[in-house]
């Protein structure tokens, strides 16, 4: 078992090619210095043809090999470089070219200069780069650096507006020793170009006010081409358009102000989506999704979800009215009929009232109330319940992607509480919080960690606190080893009834295999409970087998539970795919 996670974990070994006819062996560098050597002394196409070295063109190499070796070393600051030769016949066919180098000492800066003049002299972050620059005096002339901080430089009073910004000097004087090297580098501003409005054509569905919530900069603010690209982006994520063309009007140009032209191709405004998968959880689901992104062509949004699987169906429906001016910023009008057969029956009707507010990007935050009414069937008990609950809601997380993201976190925030003065059937406070956060490790690995928890504080101890409010642990994505909504307080018949707190965490270790597969070993614990002095945890662990598509990730699980007089495994495999 060792042996086979091992192999899974640490990849295969590679099997071996076979020897090329020509081997070059180079030494006298080490690092960097000499993979750019080994890089310069590859051998040209043609060469080698069927396994057959061209002898007469091998020859002209070898000739050239000191001078691609002395130029391979001047970036790492090696000008005075002695190369040696030879090419040697190894056996039949097959040849050795050996390269000896004594690179000598390195030049050295004794005199650095970099400037910033223009109009932009003055500007902090130009001052800043200038501050930094990567080399000094007495340091070895290193070509990579001192190219990336002129790049950057230049980048950099372009993304302030200084559009014409170039270097007036640009120069490395190396003395004839060639032991020495001084280094100027200054660089003119220009003038600073300003934003001059916005041009938006081809969208005469969309009121325009609506269309420049898009907009990622404002008349008057300096020019930058991150702000045009951020634009695109606002445009594109808004899935309204299919075609999108934001480009400035140089030629047009007034006083250092420059007009952008925004050219759209409106997509289609409705759209019907079915979906299809499968849980341990939920069992075989299907779902229906309908949308209009352009109610009553103000820009409004209109959906309507159906859900149908074994143990949850549901329709949700809703109308969205964008903030007049933060694209991520919304007021929300929901309705919620679900019905729920898992541990418990449950028939639930709610309609809630958000106001979502973005404080940043993958930052929203949400002031809500939501009326309810629910009817549930949970062990022995029958009851019914009134809520009108108010409460807020936050929301951060940050994945670069999100099919198979290598890094990124996320975490969620949920305040909520009742009281029977305003409506409802019962008074209570409960706090929610998830978390989650994704590792890149060496050798393909990355650590998953994610952990769960939540309050309930009643006003009235012997009040019924309703299903959808109470917690379970169990399942996917809880404790596997266990099924869905497995573990909790029971009742007197020993039947699983949920509980008022709910602490729950995982640590999984996955190893990425070829470019869409990985596999995975976790370890899951926690559980539901109503008081901290009686908490018993119960835990899991297991291997994992992913296979990611952009449509969905396959996820196949084998749990084991631990800590159990008779430990049982568990089987977790969750698909879904948007047709």
């Amino acid at each position: 078992m060792i042996g086979i996670v091992t192999f899974l974990l640490l990849g295969r070994p590679v099997p071996s090619m076979g020897a090329d006819p020509v081997e070059v062996v180079v030494s006298g560098v080490e690092d960097e210095a000499r993979t750019n050597v080994q890089e310069a002394l590859v051998l040209p196409l043609g060469m080698v043809r069927e396994g057959k070295v061209d002898r007469l063109w091998l020859e002209r190499f070898a000739r050239q090999a000191p001078d691609k070796v002395r130029t391979a070393l001047q970036p790492f600051g090696y000008y005075n470089a002695r190369v040696e030769t030879s090419l040697q016949a190894a056996s039949r066919g097959r040849f050795r070219l050996l390269v000896n180098v004594s690179p000598g000492a390195p030049v050295r800066i004794t005199a650095l200069d970099v400037a910033v003049t223009g109009a932009g002299a003055g500007e902090g972050g130009l001052k800043d780069l200038v501050d930094t620059f990567p080399l000094e005096k007495g340091d070895i002339l290193l070509q990579h650096p001192y190219d990336q901080a002129k790049g950057g430089l230049k980048s950099a009073a372009e993304e302030l507006g200084y559009l014409d910004a170039k270097f007036t000097a640009h120069e490395i004087r190396i003395d004839p020793t060639r032991t020495s090297a001084r280094i100027r580098l200054v660089m003119d501003t220009g003038e600073r170009y300003f934003f001059d409005g916005a041009r938006i054509e081809g969208a005469p569905d969309y009121p325009d006010r609506f269309l420049r919530r898009y907009l990622s900069f404002k008349s008057g603010e300096p020019f930058s081409y991150s702000r045009l690209g951020q634009t695109q982006l606002n445009f594109n994520n808004s899935e309204r358009f299919k075609e999108i063309m934001v480009t400035p009007l140089r030629e047009e140009v007034r006083d250092h102000a420059i007009p952008v032209s925004v050219q759209l191709k409106q997509n289609y405004r409705r759209s019907l989506r079915p979906g299809i998968g499968y849980g341990t959880d939920t069992g075989g689901r299907f779902s229906l999704r309908y949308r209009d992104l352009n109610m009553l062509q103000r820009g409004h949004e209109y959906f309507a979800n159906l859900f149908i699987s074994q143990r949850l169906q549901g329709f949700a429906s809703g109308y969205v009215i964008p903030d007049a001016d933060d694209i991520r910023s919304s007021t929300s009008l929901q309705l919620n009929l679900q019905r729920e057969i898992t541990t418990y029956t449950s028939r639930l009707v709610a309609l809630e009232l958000d106001k979502n507010r973005s404080f940043g990007k993958g930052e929203l935050g949400t002031a809500y109330i939501r009326i309810q009414r629910e009817g549930f069937t949970i062990g022995s008990q029958n009851s019914s319940s009134r809520l009108v609950l108010p409460g807020i809601r936050f929301t951060k997380d940050h994945y670069g992607d999100r099919v198979r993201p290598e890094k990124g976190f996320r975490y969620f925030f949920d305040l909520r509480g009742t009281h029977q003065l305003i409506g409802s059937d019962v008074g209570l406070v409960q706090f929610i919080a998830e978390g989650s956060n994704l590792m890149p490790l060496p050798w393909r690995l990355s650590l998953h960690t994610r952990a769960k928890v939540g309050f309930t504080l009643l006003n009235d101890p012997m009040a019924d606190l309703p299903a959808s409010l109470r917690f379970f642990a169990g399942g996917d994505q809880s404790v596997r080893g266990y099924s869905y909504k497995s573990l909790g307080p029971r009742d007197a018949t020993g039947q699983v009834v949920g509980g008022k707190h709910l602490l729950v965490g995982s640590v999984e270790l996955e190893r990425a295999l070829f470019k869409d597969w990985g596999v995975s070993l976790f370890y899951d614990a926690g559980n539901a409970f109503n008081t901290f002095t009686s908490v018993k945890i119960y835990r899991g662990a297991g291997i994992g087998l992913h296979y990611y598509t952009r449509v969905g990730a396959l996820n196949l699980s084998v749990a084991r539970q631990l800590g159990v007089d008779t430990p049982a495994f568990h089987i977790h495999f969750t698909v879904g795919i948007e047709l």
